[in-house]
């Protein structure tokens, strides 16, 4: 490079910033080749998610959840994609047993990496009756049954649309803490 050169490429890369740190988001893993492989990390007697007949929630149904004492603006926000993604899950074509292992395991890791915002793709189907909507109707089911999960609802189309969900977790205890010390600070 002349000299010339040297000036016009730092002229050019002059408002260039370095890429955020990732080392927060987790990668979803690649989907095993046998649908029927071992699930995460679980031992099935500690597994309280419901294994029995539910029914199916409607394809117009949007799936929206909000726990007792949650402000409807945390459910505004997660709805509108305001919250970054620290973790996704990949339930589509699998089966009802596998993606209740899957999700049963995840939550529990997730909740023990202290991240909080998850991405629950659970696929779409045409008719109420497809293997996706039943999926979408247990993962519905389930959620609610995680004393962790604060609210959920539908994704945005670039995240999945109807086919997946967003999911808030409680924040840790420790988390707390330090956030109560963190604005305690800030108030004096």
């Amino acid at each position: 490079m002349t000299c010339n050169d040297k000036d016009l490429f730092k002229e050019a890369m002059e408002d260039v910033k370095p890429l955020k740190d990732l080392s927060n988001v987790l990668f979803m893993q690649r989907k095993p080749s046998n649908p029927l492989a071992r699930p995460l990390d679980v031992d099935a007697e500690d597994n309280f998610l419901i294994s029995g007949y539910v029914d199916a929630i409607p394809l117009e149904t949007p799936l929206v959840y909000k726990r007792d004492g949650i402000q409807q603006g945390v459910v505004d926000k997660l709805r509108t994609g305001r919250y970054q993604i620290d973790a996704s899950l990949n339930l589509t074509r699998l089966p009802v047993e596998t993606c209740r292992q899957n999700l049963f395991a995840f939550i529990r890791r997730m909740q023990r990496e202290q991240l909080r915002t998850l991405l629950i793709i659970h696929g779409k189907g045409r008719q109420d009756t497809s293997h996706a909507n039943i999926v979408r109707s247990f993962v519905a089911r389930w959620l609610t049954q995680f004393e962790q999960v604060q609210a959920y609802c539908a994704a945005l189309p670039i995240h999945g649309g109807v086919g997946a969900c967003y999911v808030a977790l409680k924040k840790s205890a420790e988390a707390s803490v330090e956030n109560r010390e963190r604005y305690a600070r800030r108030s004096r």
